[in-house]
């Protein structure tokens, strides 16, 4: 058990700063400090970063942390933040880990009891989905589904039952096939599609899955897009389970009144079985 109370003065702290996505005004007075403040900032993409940087006047330096080289950065960083000094840690847009580079550093940091501190910010599932008109709790954030057609089916298949507004980012090149994968696995829902959120050309679309790819036959989409589908209003209902042996389950029925036969019968079509191989374990044979 591990409980973070207290700034260490020996250690310095990591501070997760979520960056705009899109609108360059979402950045907040605290973000802006924090990174003017830090004494390095560790970027999904350090030159896409500094446009940012440059943007709010900030000087500090960066090093480049991403899904490729974090096995052998996060050390350098730990000694880093171990001998006192800070670090700020960005995506490219929106909360670190969300989606993007982020976690390993901060499960690494918990781990060295070394602080770590979240800053508020944009994100864009939970802005997309207060303003989706779907149901907004609960809510199910999944990310980027596979791009492989028989593992995204696989995959929506398992959130088929689900009773929550499912929120998904997804390439506008690949809207189109994820669409078909929905309606296909979740039935004609409905869907609402966001994209260039906080930008001038923001854009909602809503309709049912089927009515959004007759639309996007015709208007081809632009920009990162998120999609929300409306959640599940019928569940399946889980399969019965019955207690028992075979013979224990026949004599049950037996007991409420059917025939050793007519018992025998069922409990074969409870767990697909032959009759002869339920009489037999009936009659011990």
């Amino acid at each position: 058990m591990k409980i973070q109370k207290s700034f260490s003065q020996e250690v310095g702290t990591l501070y997760l700063v979520p960056t705009p996505i899109g609108n360059l005004e979402d950045m907040t007075f605290r973000a802006v400090k924090t990174l003017q403040t830090v004494d390095l900032i560790a970027s999904e993409d350090t030159r896409n970063t500094q446009k940012l940087l440059n943007h709010f006047e900030v000087k500090v330096p960066q090093k480049s942390l991403h899904e490729h080289n974090y096995n052998e950065r996060i050390p350098e960083l730990l000694a880093f933040l171990a001998s006192g000094r800070s670090i700020a840690q960005v995506s490219d847009a929106g909360m670190p880990s969300i989606s993007d580079p982020g976690h390993e550093l901060v499960v690494a940091c918990i781990e060295a009891d070394i602080p770590v501190v979240a800053l508020p910010g944009a994100t864009a599932g939970m802005t997309a989905l207060i303003a989706s008109g779907l149901v907004p709790q609960p809510f199910y954030f999944y990310g980027f589904l596979q791009r492989k057609k028989s593992s995204q089916k696989k995959e929506l298949s398992e959130l088929k039952n689900q009773t929550a507004t499912l929120i998904f980012y997804e390439s506008p090149h690949r809207v189109k096939e994820t669409l078909k994968n929905i309606a296909e696995v979740l039935g004609n829902r409905d869907v609402v599609v966001c994209r260039e959120l906080t930008k001038l050309y923001e854009e909602y679309l809503r309709g049912t899955a089927e009515e959004l790819l007759g639309y996007l036959a015709d208007h081809p989409l632009k920009g990162e897009c998120c999609l929300l589908v409306s959640r599940a209003t019928e569940v399946a209902e889980e399969a019965e389970i019955f207690e028992g042996s075979l013979k224990e389950q026949v004599e049950e029925l037996i007991h409420t009144g059917q025939t050793s036969k007519e018992a025998i019968k069922t409990v074969a079509k409870r767990h697909g079985l032959k009759k002869q191989d339920v009489y037999k374990e009936y009659h011990e044979l």
